[in-house]
């Protein structure tokens, strides 16, 4: 045995002759025990910080849109009515898959699968996520008016929640109040409460409830917001935390602050946990910032640079990105529809490439050409990702060489498009050789997901 010392710490023995027989041979080390408790204890806070701040993605489904309503013109039906108009335009505009393809771009096999799940789509889950609008899209109402209309809407969300279908109601659903600023909080606040007292009084808060918080430019406004939920929830006895909201990103004071730092990172800590989403604002953004009105648009460079802030500021906290919304609609005659349908078409297909897997649906006639480009986008990906999956499963190498982050991307790509409706369950495990078990545990770390088979 020898003992040595260097850079202040007491050096290990190392092994230097061989074991006695029955023994087990010890590999040589050279740093006491003692050293990896110290520095674990220096990094015990940090490791806490990790832990709090960034748990990862919840492993949940997302949908791929949000759908804004006016809190005037939600009704029972509206689901369902959303759904039909939208296939009213294709059966108008597009009646047939070649139609379709050609307007889009897409080849003849590509167009006639999409097409035939967009349609399926419409008529099985026409929207996957539903916001009852008590801001823009509603406007300054008399008190006893929205108080009414908040009221109304707690009641269809509970009817919804007790016995609709994907068909009719949304999976998820919920209100955007008005904004935290002094001339309209009051009246945020109270539609807020008489929203969610309204479920409560039904029944209890859905599974699916969703809050959005507009016009944020302080992370006051969000703690703000995180404190009357906290109070609700204390009132009505429940578990803290249960109601989480979006934060809205529709100004320039929430990507930047005066001292040049990035807000938004302080507006998901400010939330305590509640943070569940990040949904950038296209129009008032834009306008925010002078963008003149003809070049207001989701892939404007103004866009890219916050969306780009936002990600950054998202990324492992387990709060998701939501793009914005076009306001071309596609009304009016057939070529005129066609080329609203272009447009929207390549701002979705641009979002996803930029990891942006949801966004705003504004009319009816957005719906078509949402899951085109979704469902276009996992279509066309789909057999390369499974097969790339399958190779790092089984490590069986291939002309990719993979890592434990890009097996978790794969893993991911291939569950958001389980849960649209692009890819089949069938397909996905004949292709990649997992089930959604083993999907799900390459996708998340928590589960383990670096040491799974192929099934």
């Amino acid at each position: 045995m020898s003992r040595k010392r260097g850079a202040g710490f007491r050096v290990a023995d190392v092994w230097e002759g061989g074991m006695g027989q029955g023994q087990q041979e010890r590999v040589p080390t050279s740093l006491t025990g003692a050293v990896a408790e110290e520095i674990g204890a220096c990094l015990a806070p940090v490791d806490a910080a990790l832990e709090r701040l960034y748990p990862g993605d919840p492993g949940t489904r997302q949908p791929v849109h949000t759908v804004y309503v006016p809190g005037d013109r939600f009704g029972a039906d509206t689901v369902r009515a959303w759904g039909a108009q939208a296939l009213a335009a294709l059966d108008e505009h597009a009646p047939d898959a070649d139609t379709f393809g050609a307007v889009l771009g897409m080849d003849g096999a590509l167009a006639e699968d999409v097409y035939a799940r967009v349609r399926a789509k419409l008529e099985r889950e026409p929207v996957e996520d539903l916001r009852v609008d008590f801001e823009d899209g509603y406007g300054h109402r008399p008190d006893a008016e929205e108080d009414e209309t908040a009221a109304r809407a707690a009641r269809l969300v509970t009817e919804a929640a007790a016995h609709g279908t994907p068909a009719t109601a949304a999976p998820w659903t919920g209100i955007r109040m008005k904004c935290m600023e002094a001339a309209v909080r009051d009246r945020g606040i109270r539609t807020l409460d008489i929203f969610l007292t309204g479920l409560m009084r039904g029944g209890g808060l859905p599974d699916g409830l969703v809050l959005t918080l507009p016009k944020v430019t302080y992370a006051e406004q969000v703690a703000a917001m995180a404190r009357l939920l906290d109070a609700f929830e204390k009132t009505w006895g429940l578990e803290p935390g249960r109601i989480g909201f979006e934060i809205q990103i529709e100004t320039s004071q929430s990507i930047l602050a005066a001292d040049g730092t990035a807000t938004v990172a302080r507006m998901i800590q400010a939330a305590d946990g509640r943070a569940t989403g990040l949904h950038y604002g296209t129009f008032d953004y834009s306008a925010c910032l002078g963008v003149s009105a003809a070049c207001q648009s989701s892939d404007h460079p103004a866009a890219d640079h916050a969306k780009a802030v936002m990600q950054v500021a998202a990324a492992g906290t387990g709060v998701r990105i939501s793009d914005g919304s076009t306001n071309v609609l596609p009304v009016g005659p057939t070529e005129q529809v066609h080329d609203a349908w272009r447009l929207h078409h390549g701002l979705v297909r641009r979002a996803l490439a930029r990891a942006y897997y949801q966004g705003w649906d504004m009319h009816p006639g957005h719906l078509p050409t949402r899951y085109a480009a979704v469902f276009a986008f996992y279509r066309e990906g789909f057999a390369t990702a499974a097969a790339r999956l399958r190779r790092y499963a089984e490590r069986s190498g291939g002309d990719v060489m993979d890592e434990p982050a890009t097996a978790k991307a794969l893993a991911g790509y291939l569950l958001r498009g389980l849960d649209c409706g692009a890819l089949d369950e069938a397909e996905v495990t004949g292709e990649s050789g997992l089930g959604r078990d083993g999907l799900e545990a390459f996708a998340s770390p928590r589960r383990g997901g670096l040491t799974v088979s192929a099934q």
